[in-house]
C-alpha cells in the first residue's frame, strides 16, 4: 500500500513460544538489513525464555533518508514503521504480553525506530535497547544546522508519557558515521526526564556496529 509501505510485510517469530516465555522482545533491523539479522542476534544473546518477533521493512529500509533529516523526507515510511511497532505491540498485549512484559530493541535505523516508538508510547516497558541509534523527534526544529548533528537542524521532542522504572540501554561509537554523539546524549536526557533508568555506553573511536560489551549489557538488562 503506497501510504503504508510496511504493512503486511513479514514478521518472523523465534525464541520461546509465548506459552512459556518470560518476556517478548520486538527486534528491529537496520537500513539494508532483514529480520533474519535480528534472529541471528537473538541466537547469539542466548536467552531461551524470551519470545522474539522481528518485523521486516519494505525494501529493507524503514525510511529513505537520515533520521536527522526533516520528517517529511522520511514519510510515509516513518509513520508506517511506527504503525508496525504499535500493531505488533497490541498483538502481543492481546496474548498476555503487555508493555511490562515487552522489550523493544533495534540496531541503527531500527534502533531509531525502537527508541521513537518507546518514547511516543510513553508507557513503562520491560526494556528498551537502542544499538547505534537515537530518537527521531516529533517535529522539525527551526534553528540553524549544527555541526555536531552532522549539519542537520535539531528536532523538537514532545513526549507526554512516563517510562518510570524502564531500563534503557543506549550503545554507540564515539564517532559513528550515521549517529551523532550529540543526538545520543539528547536521547539519554529525554529518557531520563521521562523517568527511565538509562545506561549509556559510548565506545571509543569510529564505528557502527554491535560490540561485545553491548551484548554483555543486553544480557544483564534482559536477565535483570
Amino acid at each position: 500500500m503506497k501510504n503504508d509501505p510496511h504493512a503486511g510485510n513479514r514478521i518472523l517469530s523465534g525464541g520461546a513460544p509465548l506459552s512459556r516465555a518470560r518476556l517478548a522482545m520486538i527486534m528491529v533491523h537496520g537500513r539494508g538489513g532483514a529480520p533474519e539479522d535480528m534472529m541471528g542476534l537473538a541466537d547469539y544473546l542466548g536467552l531461551p525464555d524470551i519470545a522474539i518477533r522481528a518485523p521486516e521493512a519494505a525494501g529493507n529500509s524503514w525510511w529513505p533518508d537520515s533520521f536527522l533529516a526533516p520528517l517529511a523526507r522520511n514519510e510515509p515510511g516513518l509513520s508506517s514503521a511506527l504503525g508496525v511497532m504499535a500493531r505488533l505491540s497490541d498483538e502481543l498485549a492481546e496474548q498476555g504480553f503487555g508493555p511490562d512484559r515487552t522489550v523493544v530493541l533495534g540496531f541503527s535505523q531500527g534502533a531509531c525506530l525502537a527508541l521513537e516508538h518507546a518514547a511516543r508510547a510513553g508507557r513503562k516497558l520491560a526494556g528498551v535497547a537502542g544499538l547505534s541509534g537515537g530518537l527521531v523527534g516529533t517535529a522539525d526544529g527551526d534553528g540553524a544546522p549544527q555541526p555536531e548533528l552532522y549539519n542537520h537542524v535539531e528536532k523538537k521532542f514532545a513526549y507526554d508519557g512516563r517510562l518510570d522504572g524502564t531500563p534503557v540501554l543506549l550503545g554507540c561509537h564515539e564517532r559513528d558515521p550515521h549517529i551523532p554523539l550529540a543526538r545520543v546524549r539528547t536521547t539519554e536526557k529525554l529518557f531520563q526526564d521521562m523517568g527511565a533508568t538509562v545506561t549509556t555506553q559510548i565506545y571509543p573511536g569510529a564505528g557502527h556496529g554491535v560490540v561485545e560489551e553491548e551484548i554483555r549489557a543486553l544480557r544483564a538488562m534482559l536477565n535483570g
